[in-house]
């Protein structure tokens, strides 16, 4: 019997951008690759990696993610890389031309919610068009939160 190649895909590790549902209302989602070198692909195995700030851009026609902070890897020696390079997004030409057009309209961004390992052990990143929350919509936002835990905990007492 041969064994079965690469992880699960519970068994990665998932780095989430927590903040992401706060700060912004997300209007769509897009799966993408992601370039990256060995030692990073090593050091996000480990889940050494932040999404606080990361967000994407779209320029010469490529997609690129900005500020996502991969940790270097402490076995690469010389070899490693920087950890706050300019990473490239693997996607389609159409779906490229699709998030032009929409990110151009004013107030919407591209934001990372997401870095994970698919079924076949590569690394993907979930991208979200995104418009952002002003502090009033936020509060609004926690107060339809607070009040949907409350009736659930009252449901399940009665």
């Amino acid at each position: 019997m041969a064994k079965e190649k690469g992880r699960p895909p519970s068994e990665g590790p998932r780095i989430q951008n927590k903040k992401a549902t706060v700060n912004y209302e997300i209007l769509e989602r897009v799966e993408a690759g992601i370039a990256l070198k060995g030692s990073e692909v090593k050091s996000l195995r480990e889940g050494k990696a932040t999404l606080t700030d990361a967000y994407a851009r779209i320029e010469g026609g490529q997609v690129a993610l900005v500020n996502f902070q991969v940790e270097p890897y402490g076995k690469a020696s010389h070899f490693n890389h920087n950890p706050k390079r300019i990473k490239r997004l693997l996607l389609h030409k159409r779906e490229i031309k699709k998030l032009v057009s929409r990110v151009t309209i004013k107030g919407q961004t591209l934001i990372p919610l997401r870095v994970y390992f698919n079924e076949k052990g590569l690394v993907k990143v979930e991208l979200a068009l995104a418009r952002g929350r002003q502090v009033h919509d936020k509060r609004q936002v926690e107060r339809k939160r607070q009040d949907l835990r409350d009736m659930a905990r009252a449901a399940k007492r009665r």
